[in-house]
């Protein structure tokens, strides 16, 4: 009886495996090629010829390594006091002004902060109008006669690149104390609190992952800055790849140093998101009173102006006034045919990596849509690492795997068809723009995914029911829907190749200038009045996604408020 039921059973199928897809396998390589230059950094940390960690512990790492953190928590802390200070008053009260230095506040994130460097030596050196106006007015002689403090040190790098940086909390910040509700602070204030306690008891702790997260933010690209901390003569883990590097002929050693960053980096992205993680605030009303700003008025409002004022001034105004007082005197720079031929290699570069990042962004973002497996997945947020690490620490992870294969090909081709054949790749645009999407991989990501996360899957499954296949579905389905979130990111990943220094130092073809290699050539010589011109075209540029961010913003308080 059990061998007839045996017979009447059908034997049960075997499960087949998903296949994957060809979106899913373009997924896997572009998220593989974006990591390659990180993989490459810690292999050759971790294979050197010679012992070389223990000579850098041993010399010039300690110096190097509080340099640099000692760099981190002042701008961090300098940061978070800016911007979050700026974020409070613009939301919460009402002053004179208060429109438009709201979005004035975000103008230093239009300029470079090594540029900013330049300008304010030029204005505080010995033969600036400060020092001189200072001679003149006292009688002074000599720079023996009076005291002034050191301008190229750490802590006005520090100061600058605080300037530079504080718009990131202030961005935050102000975006969080705006999601808070109004009758919180109304309870409080009922409760006995004054603005000061309300501010420290209430806003402070709902804000403070927004704050936290701005100054991981901060922190992170003082840490992978190196214009500025040139320029200041200060020797920091990013100043340091580049002098054990191409001075002192070691790859080994300036990789390990590379990975000492990319130790810090994690730590600081670990730290914020655990800190994001230890405090969550849920508003049990989806309905939030709107908050009201306290209205200043008199000598409150004025100083409240001139809280904000102040780091706009120091923070860009100063700055981009000595650039055009210089552009203005020596107007003949503009006429400089390697300026011209700078901004036509940023352009060029600009736009190719723009293409370049969102293309391989659409297809991975698209392939993890499509696929059902996890690898692709779990690939997704770490192909984005690359924007955390420094322009000077992704140019060793391409530079010497770019030149393994360039040597590889040269021996092949020379077998197959003799005579000698040169680099390829290495010292190439190719090698360039391939850093730039590593670096700027997370722009794009980041503006794909956020769009295609939008378009409802229904759509998918009523193309395909139409008889369309994947790739039919992206160009005509998704593509015009998420044309307008590609566009903004090309915008950002266009920007920020042109304010990129470090990477285009080291990887720029021989005779290749941007105009960031311009302006730091030119000031590396003393030469500000030559700089001025490719500085203030980098500041134009820079200016755009500041405008962009405005329109949106004013668009939607407009709607929140209809």
């Amino acid at each position: 009886m059990v061998d007839q039921v045996t017979q009447v059973l059908p034997k049960p199928k075997r499960r087949r495996r998903a296949r994957p897809d060809i979106w899913s396998v373009w997924a896997l390589v572009v998220a593989a090629l974006v990591l390659a230059p990180i993989v490459a950094v810690v292999w050759i940390a971790a294979t050197p010829g010679d012992p070389v960690w223990a000579h850098l512990t041993s010399t010039v790492l300690p110096r190097y390594l509080m340099n640099s953190l000692l760099m981190m928590a002042l701008v961090g802390l300098g940061t978070g006091l800016l911007g979050a200070g700026a974020a409070w008053l613009v939301v919460m009260y009402d002053f004179a002004g208060k429109r438009w230095l709201q979005w004035a506040l975000l103008a230093p994130l239009a300029l470079p902060a090594y540029i900013g460097a330049y300008a304010l030596v030029d204005f505080l050196e010995y033969a600036g109008p400060v020092q001189t106006g200072l001679r003149n007015l006292f009688g002074w002689q000599s720079a023996r006669d009076y005291w002034f403090f050191e301008i190229r040190s750490l802590w006005s790098a520090a100061f600058v690149l605080t300037l530079a940086l504080y718009p990131y909390v202030y961005l935050l910040t102000r975006a969080a104390l705006r999601e808070q509700s109004a009758s919180l602070n109304e309870v409080a204030r009922a409760l006995g609190c004054g603005p000061r306690m309300v501010f420290w008891r209430v806003a402070l702790p709902l804000a403070r992952p927004a704050i936290a997260a701005g100054m991981a933010i901060a922190m992170m690209e003082t840490l992978a800055d190196f214009g500025t901390v040139n320029y200041f003569a200060v020797q920091t883990l990013t100043t340091g790849i580049f002098t054990t590097w191409l001075q002192s002929y070691n790859a080994a050693g300036a990789a390990q140093i590379a990975c000492v960053i990319l130790v810090l980096v994690l730590v600081l992205a670990g730290t914020e998101k655990f800190s994001r993680r230890a405090r969550r605030y849920h508003s049990l009303n989806s309905r939030r009173a709107p908050h009201v700003p306290t209205r200043l008025r008199g000598l409150r409002s004025a100083l409240a102006a001139i809280a904000c004022l102040v780091p706009i001034l120091l923070g860009f105004v100063l700055p981009v006034g000595v650039l055009v007082q210089l552009g203005l005197t020596y107007f003949s720079a503009w006429g400089n045919a390697d300026l011209w031929r700078a901004a036509l290699h940023t352009l060029l570069l600009g736009g190719l990596t723009a293409v370049v990042v969102l293309g391989a962004a659409t297809v991975v973002v698209y392939g993890v849509r499509l696929s059902r497996h996890r690898l692709p997945r779990l690939l997704l947020p770490v192909a984005t690492l690359g924007y955390a690490a420094p322009g000077a620490v992704l140019a060793i992870g391409v530079l010497f795997p770019l030149a393994a294969l360039d040597n590889w090909l040269a021996e092949a081709l020379e077998a197959l068809f003799g005579g000698r054949f040169g680099l390829l790749l290495t010292g190439s645009v190719a090698a360039l723009i391939f850093a730039y999407t590593v670096r700027f991989f997370a722009i794009g990501q980041g503006a794909v995914d956020g769009a295609l996360g939008r378009v409802t899957p229904s759509m998918d499954m009523a193309a395909r029911s139409l008889g369309r296949n994947s790739g039919q579905v992206l160009r005509a389905v998704h593509l015009p829907l998420i044309k307008g979130s590609i566009q903004v990111g090309a915008l950002l990943i266009f920007v920020d190749v042109v304010k990129e220094l470090p990477a285009t130092l080291i990887l720029r073809p021989f005779n290749f200038e941007t105009l960031a290699t311009h302006v730091y050539n030119q000031a590396s010589l003393e030469n500000l009045p030559l700089a001025a011109p490719a500085a203030l075209l980098v500041i134009l540029v820079s200016l755009l996604p500041l405008v962009l961010i405005a329109r949106h913003e004013h668009g939607r308080n407009q709607a929140r408020d209809d």
